[in-house]
């Protein structure tokens, strides 16, 4: 899930550049319309020490042609490295396991027996990190239902960031992150682990259930199915108030009558959607009819 990080220690280097409060009001204007991203005045600290070596692999003498450079019309490449410096990509498998266990024993059981009765099934793993979210899910899905390929059932998993994209793609993760998966899971996971131990590879198999692309969320969506199951956890509490509202009620626009939302630890449903859904669990809510 993409997150604007805690602010980190940067004094060491400070001096390095100046970085002015218009340099700063620049930048966090540009991320908050582009992306949706709130950045307070308390997070000036966190994006110097972000941005700083940019600036300098760039071969930049101050922030003032760095924030030059993110307004020129041919330099909006660097946009992508700006979104990637300036979130979080804090996620593991299973991230807050009590979702997974409701979607195995209440929510997916009748969505998949819509499934075997010829119905189209639509999952969401939106702000999808590095993958870890959409192959837990695409896990829970096989888990309950095996033959899930031969079904019309598919898994959308999205992020703004076409760098964590590329890691959620390639299915690879450091091995530290086993941990987080137990050892009947792990068998139905994993393909293999390589011959050094430092990671290892999600089986083709749930990767085969996933498309991953490309989705910002304040933009337009191109989807033309509703969903059945959307998951965006801990990525719109970096929103503004005004941004959140927007997104719950655009996602249950999104959703099927009786579909299931799921968010994160430290949301709160706000504006209409407080009357689209009921409370079905911790974080979970069912759109009402």
């Amino acid at each position: 899930m993409n997150a604007v990080g805690k602010v980190e220690k940067y004094h060491a280097v400070e001096k390095e550049y100046d970085f002015t409060d218009a340099d700063f009001r620049m930048i966090a204007n540009l991320v908050c319309d582009e992306y949706g991203i709130s950045l307070q005045e308390s997070k000036k600290p966190l994006v110097y020490s972000r941005l700083a070596r940019r600036v300098r692999d760039l071969r930049l003498g101050s922030f003032r042609e760095y924030c030059n450079l993110l307004q020129d019309p041919t330099g909006n490449k660097e946009n992508t490295y700006l979104l990637s410096a300036l979130t979080t990509n804090v996620t593991h498998f299973f991230r807050e396991k009590h979702h997974f266990e409701q979607l195995r024993n209440e929510v997916l059981p009748p969505i998949i027996e819509r499934a075997r009765n010829g119905a189209c099934v639509r999952l969401w793993s939106a702000a999808c990190s590095t993958g870890q979210e959409a192959y837990c899910l695409a896990n829970t899905v096989l888990d309950i239902c095996p033959e899930a390929h031969r079904l019309d059932l598919k898994i959308l998993a999205s992020d703004i960031d076409p760098m964590v994209l590329k890691t959620a793609k390639r299915g690879e993760y450091p091995k530290d992150q086993l941990d987080a998966i137990d050892g009947t899971t792990h068998t139905n996971m994993i393909s293999e682990v390589d011959p050094q131990g430092n990671s290892f590879l999600i089986r083709e198999e749930l990767r085969d259930l996933i498309t991953f692309a490309e989705l910002n969320l304040i933009n337009a969506w191109p989807m033309r199915r509703p969903f059945d199951v959307i998951m965006c956890r801990n990525t719109a509490i970096y929103f503004d108030k005004a941004t959140q509202t927007k997104l719950w009620s655009r996602f249950a626009e999104t959703l099927v009558p009786d579909g299931c939302l799921m968010i994160g630890h430290s949301e709160r449903l706000s504006g209409d959607a407080v009357d689209q859904f009921r409370s079905i669990g911790v974080t979970a809510y069912q759109k009402l009819h």
